[in-house]
Protein backbone atom coordinates (compact mmCIF):
# COMPACT_ATOMS: atom_id res chain seq x y z
CA UNK A 1 0.00 0.00 0.00
CA UNK A 2 2.87 2.36 0.73
CA UNK A 3 4.34 1.99 -2.77
CA UNK A 4 1.05 2.90 -4.46
CA UNK A 5 0.87 6.15 -2.45
CA UNK A 6 4.38 7.07 -3.57
CA UNK A 7 3.54 6.23 -7.17
CA UNK A 8 0.38 8.35 -6.97
CA UNK A 9 2.34 11.31 -5.59
CA UNK A 10 4.95 11.17 -8.33
CA UNK A 11 2.34 10.62 -11.04
CA UNK A 12 0.27 13.54 -9.72
CA UNK A 13 3.34 15.77 -9.63
CA UNK A 14 4.26 14.81 -13.19
CA UNK A 15 0.76 15.53 -14.43
CA UNK A 16 0.64 18.83 -12.54
CA UNK A 17 3.81 20.22 -14.07
CA UNK A 18 3.22 18.62 -17.47
CA UNK A 19 -0.26 20.00 -17.95
CA UNK A 20 0.58 23.18 -16.03
CA UNK A 21 3.42 24.03 -18.39
CA UNK A 22 1.56 23.10 -21.58
CA UNK A 23 -0.77 26.10 -21.54
CA UNK A 24 1.87 28.74 -20.84
CA UNK A 25 4.17 27.17 -23.45
CA UNK A 26 1.52 27.44 -26.13
CA UNK A 27 0.55 30.92 -24.93
CA UNK A 28 4.11 32.21 -25.04
CA UNK A 29 4.52 30.83 -28.55
CA UNK A 30 1.36 32.59 -29.67
CA UNK A 31 2.48 35.81 -27.99
CA UNK A 32 5.82 35.68 -29.79
CA UNK A 33 4.10 34.99 -33.11
CA UNK A 34 1.73 37.91 -32.62
CA UNK A 35 4.53 40.25 -31.66
CA UNK A 36 6.62 39.29 -34.68
CA UNK A 37 3.61 39.79 -36.97
CA UNK A 38 2.99 43.19 -35.41
CA UNK A 39 6.65 44.17 -35.79
CA UNK A 40 6.59 43.08 -39.41
CA UNK A 41 3.59 45.29 -40.11
CA UNK A 42 4.67 48.29 -38.03
CA UNK A 43 8.39 48.35 -37.18
CA UNK A 44 8.17 51.84 -35.70
CA UNK A 45 6.06 50.53 -32.81
CA UNK A 46 8.85 48.25 -31.58
CA UNK A 47 9.05 49.70 -28.06
CA UNK A 48 5.41 49.35 -26.99
CA UNK A 49 5.03 45.97 -28.72
CA UNK A 50 8.10 44.50 -27.01
CA UNK A 51 7.11 45.94 -23.63
CA UNK A 52 3.62 44.47 -23.81
CA UNK A 53 4.96 41.15 -25.11
CA UNK A 54 7.47 40.79 -22.26
CA UNK A 55 4.82 41.69 -19.68
CA UNK A 56 2.37 39.14 -21.09
CA UNK A 57 5.08 36.47 -21.19
CA UNK A 58 5.86 37.13 -17.52
CA UNK A 59 2.19 36.65 -16.59
CA UNK A 60 1.97 33.44 -18.62
CA UNK A 61 5.17 32.12 -17.09
CA UNK A 62 3.78 32.74 -13.60
CA UNK A 63 1.15 30.05 -14.25
CA UNK A 64 3.89 27.52 -15.03
CA UNK A 65 5.73 28.50 -11.84
CA UNK A 66 2.54 27.92 -9.83
CA UNK A 67 2.24 24.46 -11.41
CA UNK A 68 5.85 23.75 -10.47
CA UNK A 69 5.19 24.74 -6.87
CA UNK A 70 2.15 22.44 -6.76
CA UNK A 71 4.22 19.59 -8.18
CA UNK A 72 6.97 20.12 -5.60
CA UNK A 73 4.39 20.23 -2.81
CA UNK A 74 2.86 16.97 -4.07
CA UNK A 75 6.23 15.26 -4.03
CA UNK A 76 7.61 16.45 -0.72
CA UNK A 77 4.60 17.30 1.45
CA UNK A 78 1.70 15.06 0.46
Amino acid sequence: MDISVDVARVLGAGLAIGLGALGPGIGIGLLGMGAMNALGRNPEARGPIMTNMILAIAFAEAVAIYALIVAILLIFVA
